[in-house]
Parts: structure tokens; sequence; C-alpha cells
């Protein structure tokens, strides 16, 4: 095989496993976000992180993403089942994708270099957080507080990218789904009628962010 045709083929299994992630993220968005925990919807759960991750490494893209993303995998996964565990391990897990993610998005924009008002802006939502969620987390209140001041950092590390990326696009969605989270968890009722239009919204938020993070730095940067 030549070393065109070998690109070719990656190409051509990257473009397949884009698609298989992304069919997955639509069936889980649309029949099982809003349901209970069952075996089922965590399967399907778990395959668009793995799947968007494999499509990165086939193609020899940045080794960070890869790991971010399986990161987010774990925390899907723990975050399809119930309990105090299960939701403290997604905590964890995801908090450590960011902390890849502050890295890369650093590694691009060389810092903290967006527009001072939006760091501003960023830091007050950050703060925020101490009125409308603290009072309702209870013993969960110091890992959500550095949750939150983890993705906040994530978000003020993607402002230096350039106004146009697909990745800076993909972190505020990233912290827009992270917030109906929170509010969904800690602050509405589990009959709310909004239950359901909630957990859509935040879902295709957080994968779509995924996926505009992927096509933006994963085969841009050979970060690793």
């Amino acid at each position: 095989m030549s070393v065109v045709e070998e690109i070719a083929l990656r190409q051509s299994i990257r473009f397949g496993l884009l698609v298989v992630g992304l069919v997955a993220a639509a069936i889980y968005a649309f029949f099982f976000c809003h349901r209970p925990p069952s075996i089922w919807k965590t399967v399907v759960k778990a395959v668009p992180m793995p799947a968007f991750a494999a499509a990165v490494a086939v193609s020899f893209g940045s080794v960070a993403v890869v790991i971010a993303l399986v990161l987010s995998a774990i925390g899907d996964i723990a975050l399809s089942r119930e309990g105090d565990k299960a939701f403290l391990t997604g905590l964890v897990s995801f908090a450590l994708a960011h902390v890849v993610y502050i890295f890369i998005f650093w590694e691009l924009s060389g810092g903290f270099t967006g527009a001072t008002s939006l760091l501003v802006a960023l830091g007050l939502v950050a703060l925020s957080t101490e009125i409308w969620l603290r009072p309702f987390t209870g013993a969960l209140r110091w890992p959500v507080r550095i949750y939150v001041g983890l993705i906040c950092t994530m978000g003020a590390a993607a402002l230096g990218l350039s106004t146009a990326s697909f990745a800076l696009l993909g972190a505020l969605a990233f912290m827009a789904s992270d917030t109906l989270l929170a509010i969904q968890l800690f602050r509405m009722q589990p009959d709310s009628q909004f239950q359901r239009p909630v957990s859509m919204a935040l879902w295709v938020l957080y994968a779509g962010g995924q996926f505009l993070i992927v096509s933006g730095v994963a085969w841009s940067t050979p970060l690793f």
C-alpha cells in the first residue's frame, strides 16, 4: 500500500468513526437521555466519545485530545448510572478532561489572552454559582466548586482562540451543557415538565461541543 493510499484509508476510517459517534449521539439524544438508567442507556451513551477518540487516534491526531475524550467517555458512563458514587466518578473524570482541555487551549492560544471584559464576565459567572448553585449542593459543595473553577478556567483559556474557531464554540457549548446539568441536578424537581427538553439540550450541547473541539484542534496541532 502506497503512502497516498494509506492516508486515504485513514481518512475514510476517520470519517466512518465520526459518523458512528454522531449517529450514536443523536440516538441517545432522542431516545435515551431523558429516560431512567438502564444497560442500553449506558451502552448507547458510551459510544460517541470513544468513536471520536478513535477517529483522532487513527489519523494521528492530538494525543491530548484522545485523552480528554477517553476521560469524557468514563464520565458519560458514570453519569448514566444512579447514586453519589457514580456522580463523583463522573465529576472527577470530567474535571480531569477539563484539565487536559485547559492545557490544549493554553498551548494553542498562548495563555489567557481573551478580551479582559470577557474574562471578567466569565469570572463573574463562576462567582454567581455561589448564589444560585452552592446552597443546593449539600455535601458535594466543594467538589462542585472545584469543578466550576476548572470549567471556567477552560473557558478562559479557550477565549484566546480565534473567534471563528470551532474549538472556541465547542468549549462554550461544553460550558453551557454543564450549566444546564447543574440546574437539572440541583435546582429542578425530578417531576418537572422541563426535565426532558433540558436533558436533550444539555446532551446536544455537550456532544456537539466535543465534536467542535475535535474538529477545531485534533488534527491542527500535534500536541503530545
